[in-house]
């Protein structure tokens, strides 16, 4: 049932309008990315917006904010990824610290209504999911220019910048003199380029090809594909194809899809001539097909000695595991080759590197049930979801799952920067599959 023609002529109603600025505050924090520690303040004081808007209105209005469905989903999937760090907390090897970081993780809850609500009416998704494929794109342009002038225009701006306020670079000399890979905006000391994009690409695809058709989706496409390939980061090379994959049959058809792959292909092979880096990786990669173990570790830069690392883990600690972010602090007790120097070089290894190991080993396999629970739920919403409500969702749903996808490496899901992430597409993704009623009626289009 949609409101009479009367209630949209007087405008929206008061707590809608006070949320109005929601997908600004969402593309400031995802344009400040490469300054980590600025965006998380962006973060954490749009979530205290959010609650003093709420509280001020004592939670009136709360469905022209969100939908009831929305309300629930986002809540059930933030808690899905949060409890299994604080049960994860109670027997951790830095109980204190663990406990903190559960209850600093708090902060995600209200950002994630925030973003919710950012694209849960029609101009919302319009400004959001417009929004993020421009950052991807200027993005892919400033790293098209590194390629070429060795410099990343936009890094070096923001390095000249806080040289100019702090006196310091943002990145030591050690680190820009081992650069070996496209590193654009994030820099040298980030070396996150390639992964952040694959996970955004489906932003870029989605509205490059419902505004310029097959050819925008195809030139969008190959000039995304450069980026992550130079990027150097092979877990961004699995996550992209299967952007590729899903993102390309609905569009263009599986023949010239089989092209774009294809042309694919032939692209890598060019570039494992021309490019060291890439030659390196794809060198590694094949690797993995010698008969012993030393030559599989190799293959994945030391990551097999990791996931032994990881499993032990969750041998000796299978309820809750031995707490979120302190895999660094258990390898050592579980390291299988203590005695030889890591692929990675000094120092214990940080996280799993992949997202069921991480979860099993960190938070064991209470964790393990609640993410499931989450996935569970998340699915179910997307299946009984109209085609409508799947057409203006798809962009964010195909961000999410194969930023999420269990048969790839990955970055730390409970680290501040990539779990941000992560929960940022979580909350598009509910908030625009259970859009509010009157974002259902007008059509509710992602880019319209």
């Amino acid at each position: 049932m949609t409101s009479p023609p009367a209630a949209d002529a007087a405008g929206p109603a008061t707590p809608r309008s006070g949320w109005r600025w929601a997908p600004y505050w969402v593309l400031a924090f995802v344009v400040l990315w490469p300054a980590p520690g600025i965006a998380e303040g962006v973060l954490v004081l749009g979530a205290l917006a959010a609650i003093i808007k709420l509280v001020t209105t004592r939670f009136r209005g709360g469905t022209e904010l969100l939908s009831g469905p929305a309300w629930a989903l986002t809540s059930a999937l933030f808690f899905a990824y949060w409890l299994p760090q604080l049960l994860s907390a109670f027997d951790a090897i830095d109980a204190r610290e663990a406990f903190y970081k559960s209850a600093t993780a708090l902060r995600y809850l209200p950002f994630l209504w925030l973003v919710a609500s950012a694209v849960a009416d029609r101009r919302g998704r319009r400004i959001t999911f417009g929004g993020l494929a421009a950052v991807a794109s200027v993005w892919t342009l400033d790293a098209l220019a590194q390629a070429l002038l060795g410099t990343s225009p936009l890094f070096w701006g923001l390095d000249a910048l806080k040289q100019l306020i702090e006196h310091k670079p943002m990145c030591s000399a050690e680190e820009i003199a081992a650069l070996d890979r496209l590193s654009g905006v994030l820099g040298p000391c980030n070396l996150k380029l390639g992964i952040v994009l694959a996970s955004l690409s489906p932003f870029v695809l989605y509205v490059a090809g419902r505004r310029f058709g097959s050819l925008g989706w195809i030139v969008a496409a190959g000039l995304v594909g450069l980026v992550i390939l130079l990027g150097g980061a092979r877990a961004s090379w699995v996550t992209y194809a299967l952007v590729l994959l899903f993102s390309g049959w609905r569009l263009l058809g599986w023949k010239k899809l089989l092209g774009v792959f294809v042309f694919g292909g032939a692209l890598l092979l060019v570039l494992a001539v021309t490019v060291p880096q890439v030659h390196d990786r794809i060198e590694r990669t094949s690797q993995a097909l010698a008969a012993d173990e030393t030559g599989l570790d190799d293959a994945l830069s030391g990551r097999g000695r990791i996931w032994g690392a990881a499993l032990c883990m969750a041998r000796e600690h299978p309820v809750n595991g031995v707490g979120a972010r302190n895999f660094r602090d258990a390898f050592p007790a579980c390291d299988p080759e203590p005695d030889e120097i890591p692929a990675w070089g000094e120092g214990p290894a940080y996280h799993a590197h992949q997202i069921v190991l991480e979860i099993l080993s960190e938070t064991g396999l209470l964790g393990l049930l609640l993410w499931l629970s989450g996935a569970a739920l998340a699915w179910r919403a997307w299946r009984y979801a109209d085609e409508r409500a799947r057409d203006r969702a798809r962009p964010a749903m195909l961000a999410l799952a194969v930023t999420v996808f269990p048969f790839n490496t990955h970055l730390a899901f409970y680290s501040t920067f990539w779990g941000g992430l992560t929960l940022l597409l979580v909350a598009l993704f509910a908030g625009s599959l259970l859009a509010r009623q009157e974002a259902v009626a007008d059509g509710g289009g992602a880019t319209k």
